[in-house]
């Protein structure tokens, strides 16, 4: 069978850059195509210089290519976007659920002002400039903000935020993830993320690893650098996290919010007031008082406190017994001071230690594993619970 150039570019035009996770012909990443035969030659124009999944996304062109009947092999080259190129991009990925154009992130550089990876410094913050809008809180968004607190360290939150992440990618939702502690930020290693966010026209586009995008302060630090931040500046940053970066239209965005109940909490009550709070305990009764404080803080704030998560519950030995190695019944019993429910008693093995520190998180290193499955179904019963309902004064019927 001849092969039709019109099949080709069909093939081609479907396929998903793995950061964007949009289809190429929606992205404007098509260039030249022609066919000799059954060898097909395909130009793929990149956003930046150094686009840092080029080699999945020629694999993926590729392996499209030859899918098509009679193309028996295909040559997939790469060139860069010139400015005007960059510019119409950065447009598409402005536009809102439901495709109506808006400047949703800072910046209004015209053509040749893209840039290639992040900088190797902290983002520069940026201050509520006109016509800046936060995504995630225009009316329509279907995602919603999960913000994941403990009150104190140690209790394994961050964790729990990235296999929780993990687990909902798994069973088929678009899931965003922000480190949003800023002074200890940890996620990056712990989800095992192998290159940084690029930069298109000021508009940073986080990487996606095991179906989760995932932006955090680590990127643009050393790890040994410490982060020392007065809270304006703490404030612009998780602006800029939140507005100036492209994170689709997940199903979830999940954040991991720094232990204590400051600036970060202030924050979110601000940018994101409809944040549901999770909280983070482990079985003891110290840790349970500490937790309780987190969530009276987010209900001062209006944050809805959604459920209670217990980490490290228990540990199975070799011979099958659970040993409480914490005690018990701290998580049930901060779920009732509360008034919401326990959505999860999680174990504590030492993979979910191993994987954090090599970067491949429990759910993906052990998915059948007594640790996996407990988040998946912490995972189902999150999504399951559905959003939380606003009630507004001024949509009130007299």
């Amino acid at each position: 069978m001849t092969p039709s150039e019109a099949d080709l570019r069909a093939a081609v035009a479907a396929v998903d850059d793995p950061d964007f996770r949009r289809g190429l012909a929606e992205l404007g990443m098509v260039g030249a195509l022609g066919l000799d035969g059954g060898a097909a030659r395909i130009e793929i124009l990149l956003p930046v210089p150094g686009w840092p999944v080029r080699d999945e996304l020629v694999r993926r062109v590729a392996a499209a290519a030859t899918a098509v009947d009679g193309v028996d092999d295909a040559v997939v080259t790469t060139v860069d976007m010139d400015g005007d190129q960059q510019h119409a991009l950065r447009s598409r990925l402005a536009e809102p659920p439901g495709g109506e154009p808006a400047d949703l992130v800072g910046g209004h550089g015209g053509p040749g002002h893209a840039h290639g990876r992040a900088p190797g410094g902290p983002p520069q913050p940026l201050g509520h400039e006109e016509g800046k809008t936060n995504r995630f809180m225009v009316p329509g968004s279907r995602t919603r903000v999960i913000g994941v607190s403990s009150g104190k360290g140690g209790v394994g939150k961050s964790s729990v935020t990235v296999n929780l992440a993990v687990a909902l990618a798994a069973q088929g939702h678009e899931v965003g993830l922000l480190d949003a502690d800023v002074y200890g930020f940890s996620v990056p290693k712990m989800i095992g993320v192998d290159h940084g966010p690029s930069t298109i026209e000021k508009l940073l586009v986080p990487p996606v690893v095991h179906g989760v995008r995932c932006l955090s302060m680590g990127y643009f630090v050393p790890d040994e650098q410490p982060v020392i931040w007065r809270g304006p500046m703490l404030h612009k940053a998780l602006e800029q996290f939140l507005v100036d970066a492209y994170w689709g239209d997940p199903d979830f965005l999940l954040i991991d919010m720094p232990p204590g109940t400051g600036d970060v909490a202030l924050s979110l009550g601000q940018y994101l007031p409809r944040t549901e709070i999770l909280v983070v305990t482990t079985p003891q009764p110290a840790a349970q008082r500490v937790a309780q404080r987190s969530a009276y803080a987010a209900r001062q704030l209006k944050l809805p406190v959604r459920g209670v998560i217990e980490n490290m519950s228990w540990f199975t030995g070799d011979e099958g017994t659970r040993y409480e190695l914490f005690g018990a019944g701290g998580g049930q019993a901060l779920a009732d001071a509360l008034e919401v429910p326990l959505l999860g008693r999680l174990p504590l093995v030492p993979a979910l230690r191993q994987g954090g520190d090599d970067g491949v998180p429990v759910r993906v290193a052990d998915p059948t594993g007594e640790a996996a499955l407990a988040f998946d179904d912490l995972a189902t019963r999150l999504a399951e619970m559905g959003p939380v309902r606003i009630y507004r004064r001024e949509l009130t019927v007299r």
